[in-house]
């Protein structure tokens, strides 16, 4: 008798797992997780980018690029997922930099929003085109169709990942 090929979950996969096709993808996040810490992959890119900024105040950086408009501090930390004391401090460090700057919010005048400097523009800029260049080198391999399904599944899965955590947040 030939044994039977190990199922989409793997070798390792119990018969009564509750979510078996999923087993598999546990260990692929922590790697990947691990590569990109182990790696010092933001600190890789930022120092070929130039940059003496730490991950927090990259991510602020990157937030309001992304964002193509100014945003509060509540934004940034929304988007970032993280609390607004935290953004509090990494804006005043960067504004003392001269990379970010307080514009009057149009629609409160009692608030401020924030927006990259033209300095604070071109350092996100070019922290993004070292950390797309790294990705592009890593998938250089890969078909175009396979990058676009990575694009599309990884967006699906953040996505999705995000909204539940956020409804987990407002049951507690």
């Amino acid at each position: 008798m030939t044994p039977e090929p190990p199922g989409p979950a793997g070798p390792s996969a119990a018969p009564d797992e509750p979510h078996p096709d999923l087993v598999a993808v546990l260990p692929r996040l922590t790697q990947l997780s691990a590569a990109f810490n182990k790696g010092r992959l933001t600190e890789r890119a930022a120092e070929a980018a130039g940059l003496a900024l730490d991950r927090p105040a990259i991510g602020v950086l990157v937030t309001l690029r992304t964002a193509d408009q100014p945003l509060r501090i509540g934004e940034i930390a929304d988007r970032m997922q993280v609390v607004g004391p935290h953004v509090t401090r990494q804006v005043q460090a960067l504004e003392k930099r001269g990379l970010v700057r307080r514009v009057a919010d149009p629609h409160d005048r009692r608030a401020s929003l924030i927006e990259p400097t033209g300095a604070g523009l071109e350092a996100a800029n070019r922290y993004v085109a070292s950390l797309l260049g790294w990705f592009a080198e890593a998938l250089t391999d890969w078909p175009r169709q396979d990058r676009e399904d990575l694009t599309r599944l990884l967006t699906r899965l953040a996505d999705d990942v995000t909204a539940r955590l956020a409804r987990i947040d407002t049951e507690e």
